[in-house]
C-alpha cells in the first residue's frame, strides 16, 4: 500500500511539474509572439492585435478547406460548385446519379443551354452505337479512329503527380478514351497504362528538344514510335494564361521530372510564351507539315481564339497551299480553363470563352470549305454531360476535360494546386500526401466517369430525338438570355455556309 501510495504521490508530483513546464514554455511563446507581432512590419492586424490577430490568418488559411463544406450553397462556390463537384463524384463512384423533388439549379440563368426534347425519341432498339471519328483521313500515314468524344485534356507531369498520371493512364485506356500528356513531355507513367496518348508539343518542346530548345527529330521520332502515341498536338497557348509560357514551380520540378523535360532539378521551369519558330502562319503550317511527315501521325494545335482575324488567314493559306498543310484538328481552349498556375489578371480577364470562340472557329472551317477535312476538339471548364452537350451542338467533334478527371481522382478543390501541398495527392510531389492517391482504385474511378460522362451525353442526346450525339447541332439547344428568355442557338448562332468559291472543297 505504501508503495502504491509513493507511485500515486511521485506520478502527481511529475504531472504537476510537467504542467508547469508546459505552462511556462506557453508564456515564453506568448511573450515571444507579442514581442515579434508588435515589432514586425509587413503585416498591421498582427501589429494592432499581437497574438489574437494571428489567427486571422489561420481561419483564412482553413477557409479554403472548409468553405465547400459549411458556408457555400450547392450553386454558390467558384470555380466548380457542390453541384457540378457531386455529380462528378457520384459518377466516378459508379453510384446513383439520379436526384429528387425537382431541380436545385435556378432556371433561367442568363447564359444556360437549355436542350429541347423531341416528341418522338428514339427507343432503345433504335439507337446504334457511336460513330467511329477518324483524325487525319488520308493525309496521316498512321490515322487515328476512336468512338470516344470525351477524353483526357493537357495535364503535364510535374502539374500532377506520378500516381495521378499512373491512375489516368490505367482508367483511360479501360474506358477507351484518351490522354494528352501536356507540355511536360511523356513519362514511363503515361505509358504503363496503355491507354491512346496525344503527345502535346509545348513552347519549350520538353521531351523534343535539343541543348538549344530547337525541335529535335530524333526525339520526335522516339515518342512516335510508341504504339500509345496516336497524335501530335502543337500548343499556341492554354485557357489558364493565353499569351504566356507554361509557369512549374522549382518546388515541383523533381530528379525525375527534370529528366522527363530536359531540364535542371529545382529550378522553375519556364515556357516561352510562344514558340520561337513559329512567328507567322506558314510557319505554323511547315511545323504541322514537318510533325506529322516524321512520325506518320495526325497533327493539329491548339489555340485560345482571342484576336480572331488570324483564322480566315489560317484558312486561305491552307486553301492555297492545299490541305494536305491543314491541322488535322484544332483544338480550340477557352478562357474558362484553368488547371495551370498563371497570373490571376490572365485566368480573369484574358481570351474568350468557349461558348463564343468554338462556334467562330467552327463557322469559319465551315466557309473556307475545311470542315470535313479539320476536326475540331473543345477545351474548357465541360465536367457534367450538359456542358459536354452543348459543346457538341455548337460543333465540336470531340470534347477535352481537365478538371472534370482531377474531381474524379478525388480533388477536392483545395486550391493548392500551385503550392505543392494539393491535400489530395494529385498535384502535389509531396511522398506524403501522394500515399492516399491509390492508382488502382482511382483508375477504375477515372473509367467510371468517362463512361457515365458519355452515357449522360447519349441519353441528353436521345431525348433531343437524334440516335447519337454526334447528331446534335444547334436545333437541338436553346440559350438564356439577359431577360431569361429561352433564344434559339442558330438565331444567335447561325448555322455559317461554305464562301462560293469553296463549296466543292467541303465534301473533297
Amino acid at each position: 500500500m505504501d508503495t502504491l501510495k509513493a507511485f500515486t504521490l511521485a506520478f502527481f508530483e511529475i504531472s504537476a511539474l510537467v504542467m508547469a513546464l508546459g505552462v511556462l514554455l506557453l508564456v515564453i511563446a506568448l511573450v515571444y509572439m507579442y514581442v515579434a507581432d508588435v515589432t514586425q512590419r509587413e503585416q498591421t492586424i498582427r501589429r494592432n492585435y499581437p497574438i489574437i490577430g494571428r489567427f486571422r490568418y489561420f481561419f483564412e488559411h482553413l477557409g479554403e478547406f472548409f468553405r465547400q463544406y459549411f458556408f457555400a450553397l450547392d450553386r454558390e462556390e467558384l470555380p466548380f460548385n457542390r453541384a457540378q463537384r457531386s455529380w462528378v463524384y457520384r459518377a466516378a463512384k459508379n453510384v446513383d446519379a439520379t436526384v429528387a423533388f425537382g431541380s436545385t439549379h435556378p432556371l433561367n440563368q442568363p447564359g444556360d443551354f437549355v436542350f429541347l426534347n423531341g416528341l418522338f425519341p428514339p427507343l432503345e432498339e433504335e439507337v446504334r452505337p457511336r460513330s467511329e471519328i477518324v483524325f487525319g483521313a488520308g493525309f496521316a500515314e498512321t490515322p487515328y479512329h476512336t468512338r470516344a468524344f470525351f477524353n483526357i485534356s493537357a495535364m503535364s507531369f510535374g502539374a500532377l503527380s506520378a500516381p495521378a498520371i499512373r491512375a489516368l493512364s490505367a482508367g483511360a485506356a479501360e474506358a477507351g478514351i484518351w490522354l494528352n500528356t501536356g507540355e511536360g513531355a511523356i513519362s514511363t507513367y503515361h505509358l504503363e497504362g496503355g491507354c491512346d496518348i496525344v503527345f502535346q508539343i509545348g513552347t519549350a518542346k520538353y521531351g523534343v528538344r535539343d541543348e538549344h530548345g530547337a525541335l529535335d527529330e530524333e526525339k520526335l521520332r522516339e515518342i512516335a514510335s510508341h504504339p500509345e502515341v496516336k497524335m501530335f498536338e502543337i500548343k499556341l497557348s492554354q485557357g489558364a494564361k493565353p499569351g504566356k509560357g507554361g509557369i512549374l514551380p522549382g518546388a515541383k520540378v523533381t530528379e525525375v521530372i527534370a529528366s522527363t523535360r530536359g531540364i535542371p532539378a529545382g529550378e522553375d521551369s519556364l515556357s516561352p510564351n510562344r514558340h520561337t519558330d513559329i512567328s507567322t502562319i506558314d510557319e505554323l503550317l511547315d511545323m504541322i507539315v514537318r510533325v506529322r511527315q516524321v512520325t506518320g501521325k495526325p497533327t493539329g494545335f491548339k489555340a485560345v481564339i482571342g484576336q480572331s482575324a488570324w483564322l480566315d488567314d489560317l484558312c486561305q493559306h491552307i486553301q492555297q497551299r492545299g490541305l494536305e498543310c491543314a491541322p488535322d484538328f484544332i483544338t480550340v481552349d477557352s478562357a474558362d480553363g484553368g488547371t495551370g498556375a498563371a497570373p490571376q489578371s490572365l485566368i480573369d480577364f484574358m481570351g474568350l470563352p468557349l461558348r463564343r470562340s468554338l462556334p467562330l472557329v467552327v463557322d469559319k472551317l465551315v466557309a473556307y470549305g475545311l470542315r470535313e477535312r479539320i476536326k475540331v476538339i473543345a477545351s474548357g471548364k465541360m465536367v457534367n454531360p450538359s456542358g459536354v452537350a452543348a459543346a457538341l451542338c455548337l460543333g465540336a467533334d470531340t470534347v477535352n476535360s481537365a478538371r472534370g478527371f482531377m474531381f474524379s481522382l478525388g480533388c477536392i478543390q483545395a486550391l493548392q494546386c500551385n503550392k505543392n501541398t494539393c491535400p489530395t495527392g494529385i498535384t502535389t510531389h509531396d511522398e506524403d500526401l501522394q500515399k492516399g492517391l491509390d492508382p488502382t482504385d482511382k483508375a477504375r474511378r477515372v473509367a467510371n466517369y468517362a463512361r457515365n460522362l458519355m452515357h449522360e451525353v447519349e441519353v441528353i442526346a436521345h431525348c433531343c430525338g437524334v440516335e447519337e450525339p454526334q447528331d446534335l447541332d444547334r436545333s437541338h439547344a436553346q440559350i438564356i438570355d439577359e431577360v431569361g428568355l429561352p433564344q434559339p442557338m442558330l438565331t444567335l448562332h447561325p448555322e455559317a455556309q461554305p464562301l462560293p468559291q469553296y463549296q466543292r472543297s467541303s465534301g473533297d
